[in-house]
């Protein structure tokens, strides 16, 4: 079930419109990078996170849903992943991920669902 993967849990405290640019990710064990870009659009929102040296500069795409808190004290983004369960995610593709709804069900597959990715139902 993927449908919601896109969306802010109501509980996370994310205000629409909120910029998260530069606001520091971090997982259940850890930081893994910050936000490079975002969007809050209803149905379709996600965080693009540059992990920096942590996976050597890769990008990575967060489906919204993974969000559990967002601090703007801390300006600090909390979701509810650990870092080997993001670092094993489908690897982020800048030039599909707009427009390509195979590669957004996969990737929501994987958050939404736990299925690996390409892979089918355990």
């Amino acid at each position: 079930m993927t449908e919601h993967v896109w969306s802010y849990k109501s509980t996370s405290g994310y205000l629409a419109g909120t910029d998260l640019t530069g606001f520091k990710v971090e997982a259940t064990d850890g930081g893994i990078g910050t936000v490079d870009e975002h969007s809050d659009q209803v149905g379709d929102a996600y965080l693009v996170v540059d992990t920096g040296v942590w996976i050597f500069g890769k990008k990575l795409l967060l489906p919204a849903s993974t969000v559990v808190s967002v601090d703007p004290q801390e300006r600090k983004v909390h979701v509810d992943r650990t870092r080997g369960q993001i670092k094993d995610a489908p690897e982020f593709d800048r030039d599909r991920h707009l427009d390509d709804p195979v590669y957004r069900d996969e990737l929501g597959g994987y958050y939404g669902t736990g299925i690996p990715f390409g892979g089918r139902p355990a």
